[in-house]
């Protein structure tokens, strides 16, 4: 289980509604399963709006600053700005990419975002649920 301090959830939930209708995409830094840093990378998608492709050098850049401070990449995520959370099957092929790593998805069809976390593997997927750090769970 990933634990999220509010204050990143909130960095990615704000992330989401500045790129909307867009998709964001960035990538969690984490320590023992603990997010301690978010990295934010510009989607260079052709149609941005329904999917996400990370910029190369920044997300280089990313990956090496989360090396360097002896991090980990806790999980890649992404929003659905009119969709729910739930990995696309866009989203699985990306996965084959990041075997083993956690996708946390921001939903923004609805009254309030929806923040899902999972697992994909090949073409199954299945809910690795998150904790924020004030123990409140948001998962559906």
């Amino acid at each position: 289980m990933l634990r999220i301090p509010r204050q990143l959830l909130e960095e990615m939930l704000a992330h989401a509604r500045e790129e909307a209708p867009r998709e964001c995409c960035g990538m969690i830094a984490a320590r023992d399963d603990a997010a301690v840093a978010v990295h934010r990378i510009t989607n260079v998608a052709v149609n941005r709006k329904t999917a996400y492709v990370m910029h190369g050098q920044e997300m280089y850049d990313a990956m090496q600053a989360i090396d360097e401070a002896g991090l980990e990449i806790g999980a890649i995520y992404h929003s659905h700005p009119r969709s729910e959370p739930v990995p696309s099957p866009t989203d699985v092929n990306l996965a084959r990419n990041w075997p083993g790593l956690r996708w946390l998805i921001v939903g923004l069809d609805g009254d309030a975002p929806v923040v899902r976390t999972w697992r994909i593997e090949g073409t199954a997927f299945h809910e690795d649920p998150h904790e924020v750090d004030d123990g409140a769970r948001i998962d559906a």
